[in-house]
C-alpha cells in the first residue's frame, strides 16, 4: 500500500514537470514569434524612412533649379516706355551667335534679331509667389519690367517687385537687385540646338552675350 502510494506521488511530480516544461516551451515560442515581428516592422519602417528621404532629396534638387520653368518663346510685345536702340551692333533682321546659357540648348545657337532695344538690365534673386526656394541671380530683368520704375535705374542691393513674366510665379514676387548694367539688350529668334525647337522672340540677350557670325 505504501509502495502505490509512492509510485503516484512520482507520477504527479512527473506530470508537473511535464507541464511547466511544456509553458515554458510555449512562453519561449511567443517570445520568439513576438521579437519576429517586432524586427519586421522595425525593418518596414526603416525601408519607408529611407524612401521618403530618397524622395524628398529629389524635390529640393528640383526646387533648387533655376530657369527650370522659364518661357523659351515669347511675344513681340515690349513693356511700355521701352526705347528702341538707334544704331545697335545686331540690327534687327541680322544673324549672331548666342554666348549663353540661360536653359538648355541656347549656348552656341545661330539667332535672328527681333528687336533691339537700350535700357538697364538686373540680375535678381526672388522667392517665386508660387513657392519654393529662391531663384538666384536670374538673367535678365529689364528696368521698364520693374513695377514702378521711374527715370533712374535701380541699384545693386535695391528690393524691386517683378512685373515680367519669363517665368512661372516671377511676377508680383519681391526682388533683390544683384547686378545694373546700361546696355543693348535684344529678342533673338533661334533653334534650340538639343531638341531642334523653334524659339521665337526671347527675352533676353545683352549685346555682350552675342557675337557675329563667321
Amino acid at each position: 500500500m505504501q509502495r502505490k502510494s509512492k509510485q503516484s506521488i512520482l507520477f504527479i511530480l512527473l506530470a508537473s514537470l511535464l507541464l511547466v516544461l511544456g509553458a515554458c516551451s510555449n512562453t519561449e515560442d511567443e517570445t520568439q514569434n513576438t521579437n519576429e515581428k517586432t524586427e519586421s516592422t522595425n525593418q518596414g519602417t526603416t525601408t519607408n524612412e529611407e524612401e521618403n528621404e530618397e524622395s524628398g532629396n529629389g524635390e529640393e534638387e528640383m526646387e533648387g533649379m533655376d530657369h527650370a520653368g522659364m518661357n523659351h518663346s515669347g511675344s513681340s510685345e515690349v513693356p511700355e516706355g521701352l526705347e528702341e536702340a538707334e544704331n545697335p551692333t545686331y540690327p534687327v533682321g541680322s544673324k549672331a551667335i548666342i554666348n549663353a546659357s540661360h536653359m538648355p540648348g541656347m549656348d552656341g545657337a545661330e539667332a535672328t534679331i527681333s528687336g533691339a532695344f537700350d535700357t538697364t538690365v538686373y540680375t535678381v534673386t526672388y522667392t517665386p509667389t508660387t513657392g519654393g526656394e529662391p531663384v538666384e541671380d536670374h538673367k535678365w530683368v529689364i528696368h521698364e519690367e520693374l513695377e514702378n520704375a521711374g527715370d533712374e535705374s535701380f541699384q545693386t542691393g535695391d528690393e524691386v517687385v517683378l512685373n515680367a513674366e519669363h517665368m512661372e510665379g516671377m511676377k508680383g514676387a519681391t526682388a533683390t537687385i544683384d547686378s545694373a548694367e546700361q546696355t543693348t539688350v535684344y529678342m533673338v529668334d533661334y533653334t534650340d540646338t538639343e531638341t531642334g525647337e523653334k524659339v521665337t522672340y526671347h527675352k533676353w540677350v545683352t549685346e555682350s552675350e552675342l557675337s557675329p557670325v563667321e
